[in-house]
């Protein structure tokens, strides 16, 4: 649904896991949306407009033009987009608290640990200048030990948090790189079966091809 028409919500973003997730949730959501590239190879980040909205200088980034009050808003930080979204449109994000709990909690697991040691053993492993033995190391392991809580989780359940929602949003573009990540993914039945659903929603497909 990514268009220019009037209402659109400006997604500042580019092609890495955590730029997807917000594309992927306004499809979920049917909600319209342009996407702004942001060029990070180029530094395009550090662009004082962007900074403006994203004080940390990282993508993903969005503005609302229609926010709380009818005022636009600008919000950065994919977890909390995620879920500014989800409480906008009642779209992935239950209003019952139990329910939200859950989701909050493994969304927060992707956002403090998952993305952030996963993004480490992708850069180590086949970025970094100097391959540091350690290092690689060091991140491959805690990322493997990742995708061992993540296949616990999914024992017995669908989804992260039962029912489809912002968790799953979050986490499953980065369990789509696991190759790059020195991870066997077949090795973890649960996270397999999962990721095969997920990445098979039309939404999916849409959010990925936007950037």
């Amino acid at each position: 649904m990514a268009q220019t028409t009037a209402g659109a919500i400006d997604v500042h973003t580019w092609s890495t896991p955590n730029g997807w997730k917000i594309p992927i949730m306004l499809e979920e959501c049917g909600l319209p949306y342009r996407v702004v590239p942001v060029n990070i190879g180029k530094g395009e980040q550090m662009a004082p407009d962007f900074l403006a909205i994203s004080p940390n200088n990282k993508i993903p980034a969005i503005v609302d033009p229609d926010g709380p009050g009818g005022a636009p808003i600008s919000v950065f930080e994919s977890g909390a987009i995620l879920q500014y979204l989800g409480r906008k449109t009642g779209c992935l994000y239950p209003s019952d608290e139990r329910a939200r709990v859950a989701v909050d909690e493994w969304l927060f697991w992707q956002v403090g640990g998952f993305g952030p040691m996963l993004g480490q053993a992708h850069h180590f492993r086949i970025y970094a200048k100097e391959k540091i033995p350690y290092a690689v190391e060091r991140y491959t392991e805690e990322t493997k030990r990742l995708y061992g809580v993540l296949d616990r989780r999914l024992q017995g359940r669908d989804y992260l948090a039962d029912d489809y929602s912002i968790a799953d949003v979050a986490t499953l573009t980065w369990a789509k790189f696991h190759d790059k990540q020195g991870v066997d993914v077949a090795t973890y039945a649960n996270v397999a079966r999962w990721l095969e659903t997920v990445l098979a929603r039309p939404a999916v497909q849409r959010g990925l091809a936007a950037v």
